[in-house]
């Protein structure tokens, strides 16, 4: 099917309104189809997902040997042994309740080595929705993130509130930079034309 020129499509569309005539069925349709394009693009712009801070996140982790498979919880930036490793996550963040789950961790892993020293194995992001992509594999553990939980704040809560100005009163008002009444920018933030 060759390549439809919507250039010339309008402009036979613009030539039927000057004449006066009536545009046929296969213009109107081009008109719809633009419309449809239209609003596909208006909905294909993806929205910014709210992420929520966890204080507490929950692994799971294997060991092989024993075939043993435990459950535990780690405060952020606190460490937890498990076996010969250490687990300690910097960063957990969730989605709400609403959206899709996406459930991340910041996380370093050390290894304790049989001279004493720790040596550093892993240090990135697990997701719990891949756990077999973005776990930690030890040929003798395997570790992976399930969940955050105790949530502290929301990141779109957490900048909403930035914006906003403290609201104490006449001082808040006194603060604010006064309002442009045309436009409700402050008037620091117009752009100025020479004339």
């Amino acid at each position: 099917m060759p390549p439809v020129d919507l250039h010339l499509i309008r402009f036979t569309l613009s030539r039927h309104e000057r004449l006066g005539q009536q545009p046929g069925l296969a213009s109107t349709a081009v008109r719809a189809l633009s419309l449809t394009g239209v609003i596909v693009a208006a909905t294909a712009i993806p929205a910014s997902a709210e992420r929520i801070q966890n204080e507490v996140a929950v692994f799971s982790a294997l060991d092989k040997v024993t075939a043993r498979i435990s459950k535990f919880k780690v405060e952020l930036n606190k460490t937890v042994t498990f076996g010969a490793l250490s687990v300690t996550p910097r960063a957990c963040y969730s989605s709400p309740a609403t959206e899709e789950p996406k459930t991340d961790t910041f996380v370093e892993v050390d290894e304790k080595q049989l001279d004493g020293t720790e040596k550093r194995i892993f240090t990135g992001w697990m997701f719990a929705e891949s756990p077999g992509i973005y776990g930690l594999e030890h040929p003798t553990y395997d570790v992976w993130l399930t969940e955050c939980e105790n949530p502290v704040r929301s990141t779109a809560a957490q900048g909403s509130a930035q914006a906003q100005p403290p609201a104490n009163g006449d001082n808040a008002a006194a603060a604010a930079p006064p309002q442009d009444a045309n436009n409700g920018l402050p008037q620091d933030y117009r752009r100025r034309v020479r004339r």
